[in-house]
């Protein structure tokens, strides 16, 4: 009698599906590589879009402005291909001209904004913003998410027990013209620090993408248990601003771009932000020694005038 065996397709497909919808998204993609029958189950639309707003709670909202959606500007399974991963563009990249030049650029940004305490989101906000207008491309970039006069409060079950520093953030800027995304946080902070007046705990996350930095910044009110800001701006090696269209042009590249997943990109995006400010600082210092030089120099200018100008007046 011959031996028959059994496989995983002999499933249910029913049974598939649900066993499919437990798995996270480098899972999931990895299973519809193996057969075709799991790669039928794990390109559902629908199953993409359950595991990108358990991941993403702000997506929700977007969902509701027909944002995400299987036929809507976002394909889930490309939202989570884009805004998983970390992007990776270097200078050429960035200096490229864009094809139809200003035609490339987004029209509009979406900001899916969340920010987990212990896993679980603790702060949820999506933000629309029109980057059509000459006022937004020739001012310095800047998004809030939280602003300080309506300070998001902690949930009752962290608040007695927070601590700033444990906060991971996912900031996604969505282009709903294209489809494609991008997440321009590093999940972890890298670097937290108070202020100076007002006290509150500054919680920092940075990208660095061709030479600039989107750096998203969480300020935290411990004492009254608050979030009062969670916000975006980008500046670049010599600590300017970006403006409006610089950072469309870098966005615009990065969802384009490659990407880079796999564990230790939480590293990496912390080890680049301190390589950038290694840089930041040693260009400052350098620009301070050339200009105490020339200070010296006009100095050593003015002084040789004065005395040729005595000696004139003395000798005539």
């Amino acid at each position: 009698m011959a031996a028959t065996t059994t496989t995983v397709e002999d499933l249910p497909g029913d049974v598939l599906a649900c066993a499919l919808r437990r798995l996270d998204g480098p899972s999931l993609a990895a299973a519809g590589c193996a057969t075709s029958g799991l790669r039928a189950l794990a390109d559902d639309p629908d199953t993409w879009r359950a595991l990108c707003l358990s991941r993403w709670p702000s997506l929700a909202a977007a969902e509701q402005r027909c944002v995400l959606s299987a036929a809507g500007a976002v394909s889930p399974r490309r939202l989570f291909a884009d805004a998983f991963p970390f992007p990776c563009v270097d200078d050429a990249a960035a200096a490229a001209p864009l094809d139809g030049d200003d035609q490339r650029l987004p029209g509009e940004l979406v900001s899916a904004v969340d920010v987990y305490h212990g896993g679980a989101a603790v702060v949820s906000r999506v933000v629309e913003t029109s980057t059509s207008s000459s006022w937004f491309l020739a001012s310095p970039f800047r998004v809030d998410a939280v602003e300080g006069k309506s300070p998001a409060p902690a949930p009752a079950s962290v608040a007695s027990s927070w601590s700033p520093a444990e906060l991971e953030l996912s900031w996604i800027l969505l282009d709903p013209s294209t489809g494609r995304a991008v997440n321009v946080s590093s999940r972890r902070p890298v670097a937290v620090e108070r202020h100076w007046y007002t006290g509150d705990t500054l919680v920092r996350y940075a990208v660095v993408l061709a030479g600039c930095k989107f750096e998203a910044t969480v300020s935290c009110s411990e004492e009254a248990g608050q979030i009062t800001e969670v916000s975006l701006a980008a500046d670049d090696a010599d600590g300017a601003a970006v403006s409006g269209e610089g950072c469309l042009r870098l966005l615009a590249a990065a969802m384009a771009g490659p990407r880079k997943g796999g564990r230790g990109q939480e590293g990496e995006a912390k080890r680049r932000y301190d390589e950038f400010v290694r840089r930041k600082r040693g260009r400052k210092e350098s620009k301070a020694r050339r200009e105490v030089l020339v200070d010296l120099c006009c100095s050593a200018v003015s002084a040789v005038a004065v005395i040729s100008f005595l000696a004139a007046v003395v000798l005539r």
